[in-house]
């Protein structure tokens, strides 16, 4: 008891560094597993994850993810079992809220690495990747 007295400021340190090392994995685990557009690059070419693409097939015709798959929110339980359970999916939409929930519902399913695109489609285009089809103009 007497180090933790004398030794305070060591002590403070040591707690906010911890809590400072922390923080990244509960921010992480709060936006249920999202990962970044270079993360799930390197998902995709590493594991052959698959995109799938919720948004209502008018946005996906659009413009989406090169060799998406689109699965719109609406239709998630009934085409769900068109998709590979052996593979990760990384579930994108519109800007990244939508993803998170039919992550969840994809792995209440029974799908097991299953993670949202940080963003979706427009945190893709921000951070400069390519999209195939035709956007709409605005």
């Amino acid at each position: 008891m007497k180090f933790l007295i004398d030794n305070i400021f060591l002590v403070a340190l040591a707690v906010v560094s911890g809590v400072m090392l922390l923080l990244p994995s509960l921010r992480g685990a709060r936006q249920g597993g999202a990962i970044s557009p270079s993360e799930a690059t390197q998902l995709a070419n590493q594991r052959q994850a698959v995109f799938v693409d919720v948004r209502p097939a008018e946005q996906y015709a659009g413009g989406h993810i090169a060799q998406s798959r689109n699965v719109p929110a609406a239709e998630l339980e009934q085409k769900a079992a068109g998709l590979p359970k052996n593979r990760p999916l990384i579930v994108v939409c519109g800007n990244g809220r939508d993803a998170a929930k039919a992550a969840a519902r994809l792995k209440a399913q029974g799908f097991g690495e299953v993670v949202s695109l940080a963003g979706g489609l427009a945190g893709w285009v921000q951070a400069g990747m390519p999209i195939s089809g035709t956007p709409p103009t605005r």
